[in-house]
């Protein structure tokens, strides 16, 4: 169809550009006429088809069409003029000047009207629902050509927003730049938003958490464009957005690893995780299986959550790793040192514990035994069997610890540290914060109350904490390992503290709902909670970062024999005197207890 029409308008439109200049006069050799008519529908077919001008999707033309046709166009009319000078000696150049904008005109209007039909009139006829798109660049300028071009999405770009000054009132692809970021909340209601795209892939999490406050004084849905490069490999489109997370509220950008430091430590190497079913243990088994290790030794209680990841990491991994699945409780010594022996692990991520705070204060011996002498119990089988680096999952809360769990975390320090001292095996703890989505921890149980119908229950107002994603939990692990030269304490720097209020607000907004419609019930604080969290004590603190973003407390000195003969008692009188102990740290009366179980 393209070629009939365009021989149709090659053919007449010399004729027509004579007779436009000369309408009652017979100026020209009409012979020569034909003859150029016919030389220019032999050379526009033979630069067409160098052009590719029959191979193009006309739909998604734009300038690269463009400049194909005028090439096209260009060098077939040169040919006619050579042709007339050849036959004639004389070039026909007003005619052939009218000639050349004619083909332009009713050959490229040939080409973009479908375009125009397509993107005025087929998209037009689909019931959209209309978008603000914040960012103006070139990801924001691809995702509108995109949305408005394609009849597949249920988006209307109505107005950019961006914060360039030199880009307020522009038009991109027909859609104007209306204001900056603060003008979110005006712009959403007077333009009837109800969809608002993050267009800049490339924004800081702490940019992205800025953003999401203007837009959650909205009603309208925010979503994130995905990654440009994701977007070039193909493992996305444009317009497969992704929803906001609350990961990208933590308002700073993850924590950077030491590949070469990492590889050096995990590489051709047997890795042991303890509590490798947990959401930490779980997630340092995926990481760690990307570095390749020579045997990857998978150690949990729960046969269930063991299976789960044993499968997961066979189907990622399993012709290039081998992978052991291993039942044992930690508080089992000999099953534990039965495993170091026939294992024989270069390293060990201990990740198994109690952590769940209001539990474990009414349950302070299955903290003990579980966080204390399973701690003891696969440390001291590591010393033994030669194990070169040690990294003991601890907590935050084992700073100046008021709950049962956080003194027990404190005390498993006391016993690696002391380890670290008399033994070749490199023994140290990294200290975490809150970590958003584990079992337990306050965003599962949020989501359960918001599909529920609500309240959100948040403990007080102004209670905060710390956050931590679960990858960069276990990459912290890792990177700690990487870094260990014995003793050392790894914190990680965690920007801000967040508000839980505020966090629920956050997730109440990203879930499709309003703080009305839900609600929020403070429910007061648990047994053995605090108020603000603690990552190192005053008399631990070191200023200077040993790796970008991450920390090493100073060692402190603490009366080891005293747990030492608490942990004798303990498993002499199943669970007693260590339990008081741990309550009286958590408490901070160990003197007057330890006086008493004396």
């Amino acid at each position: 169809m393209l070629i009939l029409l365009d021989s149709l308008i090659v053919i007449t439109s010399i004729y027509v550009g004579y007779y436009t200049l000369h309408p009652y006069f017979n100026f020209y050799n009409f012979n020569l006429l034909t003859i150029s008519s016919i030389t220019l529908l032999a050379s526009h077919h033979l630069f067409a088809f160098k052009y590719r001008l029959y191979q193009r999707a006309w739909e998604y033309a734009s300038v690269g069409e463009v400049l194909g046709i005028v090439r096209a166009i260009t060098l077939s009319i040169i040919a006619a003029g050579v042709m007339q000078y050849l036959v004639n000696g004389n070039v026909y150049v007003r005619v052939l000047g009218i000639t050349w904008m004619l083909h332009i005109i009713l050959i490229g209007g040939s080409r973009f009207s479908w375009r125009m039909f397509r993107d005025n009139y087929m998209n037009s006829q689909i019931e959209k629902k209309r978008a603000l798109i914040i960012g103006a660049g070139s990801a924001g300028s691809m995702l509108v050509r995109q949305l408005k071009k394609s009849s597949d999405n249920d988006l209307y770009p109505v107005a950019f927003v961006d914060d360039d000054p030199k880009k307020q009132r522009l038009q991109i692809y027909g859609v104007t730049v209306a204001g900056k970021t603060i003008d979110i909340p005006k712009l959403v209601e007077d333009l009837n938003v109800e969809k608002i795209i993050i267009a800049i892939p490339s924004l800081s999490k702490k940019e992205i958490q800025r953003i999401y406050q203007e837009c959650s004084k909205t009603t309208a849905t925010t979503k994130i464009m995905p990654m440009i490069e994701d977007i070039v490999s193909g493992k996305v489109s444009v317009n497969q957005f992704r929803e906001v997370q609350v990961e990208d509220l933590l308002g700073r950008d993850p924590v950077q690893l030491d590949i070469d430091s990492i590889s050096k430590t995990v590489t051709g190497n047997t890795i042991l995780v303890t509590g490798a079913g947990g959401s930490i243990g779980s997630e340092i088994c995926r990481q760690v299986s990307k570095f390749k290790p020579k045997k990857l030794l998978l150690l949990g209680h729960g046969e269930n959550s063991i299976y789960q990841i044993d499968m997961e990491l066979r189907n990622k991994h399993g012709k290039d790793l081998e992978i052991i699945p291993i039942i044992a409780d930690i508080q089992d010594r000999d099953r534990i040192f039965e495993v170091m022996s026939v294992h024989a692990p270069d390293v060990v991520y201990h990740a198994a514990a109690h952590k769940h705070v209001p539990l474990m204060e009414y349950n302070p011996k299955e903290a003990v035994k579980n966080n204390v002498i399973g701690t003891k119990n696969v440390a001291e089988a590591a010393d033994m069997f030669g194990v070169s680096t040690f990294v003991l999952v601890s907590s935050d809360k084992a700073v100046n610890p008021t709950n049962v769990m956080g003194s027990t975390k404190r005390i498993a320090e006391m016993v690696i540290q002391k380890l670290d001292k008399e033994s070749q095996t490199n023994f140290v703890a990294v200290r975490f914060g809150n970590v958003l989505g584990s079992r337990g921890s306050v965003i599962p149980l949020f989501k359960n109350q918001i599909q529920a119908g609500g309240p959100v229950t948040v403990t007080h107002p102004d209670m905060t904490r710390y956050f931590m994603t679960i990858p960069e939990a276990s990459r912290l692990v890792m990177q700690a390992g990487a870094l260990a030269r014995g003793g050392e304490i790894f914190v990680l720097d965690m920007g801000e503290p967040v508000k839980i209020v505020d966090l629920a607000k956050n997730l109440i907004h990203l879930s499709g709902y309003t703080t009305e419609e839900i609600g929020i019930k403070f429910a007061g604080i648990r047994p053995g909670e605090k108020m603000y969290e603690e990552l190192l004590g005053e008399n631990e603190v070191h200023k200077k970062e040993v790796f970008p973003k991450i920390f090493i407390g100073k060692t402190v000195e603490f009366d080891y024999e005293r747990v030492a003969n608490l942990i004798e008692n303990h498993q002499s009188f199943d669970g007693g005197y260590l339990s008081k102990y741990v309550l009286g740290l958590a408490n901070k009366k160990e003197r007057m207890l330890v006086k008493s179980v004396n």
